[in-house]
């Protein structure tokens, strides 16, 4: 279908009405409209994408590898969670050992040992065990995907071992979070009736949830880490998918904090006396193409095409400068960008000329249709965008379609990968994407032993030179080396235009003029302990 202003409009005029606020008066509190359609789950693995490991994950609960989110300048590092540290056996290069953090307690007031640890992985991946939950399976997936075995070696010391050796291991391990086994017993071994009262580790607890439009998070007194205390005693989240509607609730005070302001909306925030802030971070909009053998973008000549045809300039004077023009997954100046061979830029002619030598032409135009998003999780403003990329790729004669879904079904899509009798007829996702971790940003998008549900090679890219370079990034322990061969990757990955890639975004946020504390990171995930309002 294609996008236009009374498309954009009527998906607005379903947004719901912000929900009234109690009396809270008495206490700090924090109001954020995020640009998600409903709360995420709460049960330790969120769902609602990266946006809800922000809010959820990373707030309720502790991984064992956390995230040092407190800088601005330099992109974010891992650091002691849960584990004070960990370290992988020099001969086999697959057992890994973490040595935990003592005197954590959950929500809940149990004491954390290495047997939760246990109890989580199993919660995840032991079928047979009666707290495994599908649910939370499905958003780990991949992220336990590498996990071959594990086990407590006595209350304070747990051992991992991956199927193969796994340089990029840590990664995945801070993206698995740890819930409460004493909760779930509490409630009955209800996953349903856990999802109420959630027990974390985190920095905030969970008290109640309404779905579809609220959680409210207040402050954990007794964290671990002292330093990360919340400023505020209480923090509301809201799910406000529409980006109008985001910023009306921030103009006349029903929120202090909102997700993703429309670009068009920035002046008359700063002349309000908002706050605007942005920062660089490993974030790409693109989208992820299929390359089955009965898509046309099996065609490398069509797939650079593409990426030729897009006015990536124009685009970011749409947003308002909210944006840096693409030249592939990662920035110019980051470790793994390389020099890629193919240049990404704006160039019709040349993409008419490819899209000529395809057997694409008046007579026979290329038709194709992508899957895409109404709101969510880094998809910055997709309708407006989506129409922008429509009428770029109808000047070299190429007839884009959309098929538009609510964000959490196209991440379904996403996870069935192009391959999938839902995914037929589509060539092409808009699903944003993050490189904070090497196997998220190139290794498993491009490996094509990594389809999914194993990794994230949506459109079953397979190129012999990737496949290569993919496995030896897999071994390299030494990061310089490791760093290399990524941008070798990289600059494959770019030379063969395995997706089209758009903008990095740089995530825009919209504060209240008292909001106080915040440091944006180079990070999808944020730190929200030392913001208050004030």
């Amino acid at each position: 279908m294609p996008l236009n202003r009374r498309t954009m409009l009527q998906a607005g005029a379903g947004a719901a009405l912000l929900p009234a606020f109690g009396a809270e008066a008495a206490e700090s509190v924090l109001r954020v409209a995020t640009t998600m359609a409903d709360i995420p789950l709460t049960t330790g693995q969120p769902s609602q994408g990266g946006e809800g490991q922000r809010f959820i994950g990373y707030q309720v609960y502790d991984c064992l590898i956390n995230w040092d989110l407190s800088k601005r300048d330099v992109s974010a590092r891992h650091r002691p969670g849960l584990a004070l540290s960990w370290e992988v056996d020099r001969e086999t290069r697959r057992v890994w050992t973490f040595r935990l953090r003592p005197g954590v307690k959950f929500h809940d007031g149990s004491d954390f040992t290495a047997a939760d640890v246990v109890w989580n992985l199993d919660k995840l991946m032991q079928r047979e065990a009666p707290q495994y939950d599908q649910a939370q399976m499905v958003q780990a997936a991949t992220y336990i995907a590498p996990i071959a075995e594990y086990r407590a070696l006595d209350p304070m010391t747990v051992q991992i071992t991956t199927k193969a050796p796994d340089a990029v291991f840590p990664y995945q391990v801070s993206s698995i979070f740890i819930s409460s086994p004493r909760r779930w017993e509490e409630m009955g071994r209800d996953w349903n009736r856990v999802a109420q009262r959630p027990s974390g580790t985190g920095p905030w607890m969970l008290e109640r949830v309404v779905p579809r439009q609220r959680a409210d998070l207040v402050r954990n007194p007794n964290y671990w880490d002292k330093d990360r205390i919340p400023k505020s005693d209480r923090q509301v989240l809201l799910t406000v998918p529409d980006a109008n509607t985001r910023v009306s609730a921030l103009l006349s005070g029903q929120v202090d904090w909102i997700e993703a302001p429309p670009p068009d909306a920035l002046p008359r925030l700063r002349q309000a006396g908002m706050q605007i802030v942005t920062n660089l971070y490993p974030h790409i909009w693109p989208y992820q193409l299929s390359t089955l053998p009965d898509a046309p973008t099996r065609d490398l000549r069509v797939r650079r095409a593409l990426n030729l045809a897009v006015d990536r300039e124009g685009l970011v004077t749409l947003l308002g400068g909210t944006a840096m023009p693409a030249q592939g997954m990662v920035n110019p100046g980051h470790p793994w960008f390389g020099n890629p061979p193919f240049k990404l830029r704006h160039d019709k002619a040349e993409a008419r000329r490819l899209l000529a030598e395809a057997g694409y032409n008046a007579r026979n135009p290329l038709r194709i249709k992508f899957g895409i998003s109404t709101s969510g999780s880094g998809q910055m403003q997709p309708l407006p965008m989506n129409d922008f990329i429509q009428q770029n790729l109808a000047e070299v004669g190429v007839q884009l379609e959309f098929e538009v879904l609510e964000w959490e079904a196209l991440r379904g899509r996403r996870r069935a990968g192009a391959f999938a009798p839902e995914n037929k007829g589509l060539s092409g996702i808009n699903n944003s994407w993050g490189f904070w971790d090497p196997d998220i940003g190139l290794i498993a998008t491009s490996w094509s032993r990594l389809r999914p549900p194993q990794g994230f090679n949506w459109g079953a890219f397979e190129d012999p030179e990737a496949d290569a370079l993919a496995s030896a990034a897999k071994l390299a322990f030494d990061r310089e080396e490791q760093d290399r061969l990524l941008s070798k990757l990289h600059e494959r990955i770019v030379d063969q235009a395995m997706w089209l890639w758009v903008v990095h975004d740089l995530n825009p946020r919209a504060l209240g003029p008292k909001v106080r504390g915040f440091t944006q990171a180079q990070s999808w995930f944020q730190d929200l302990t030392p913001v208050h309002v004030g």
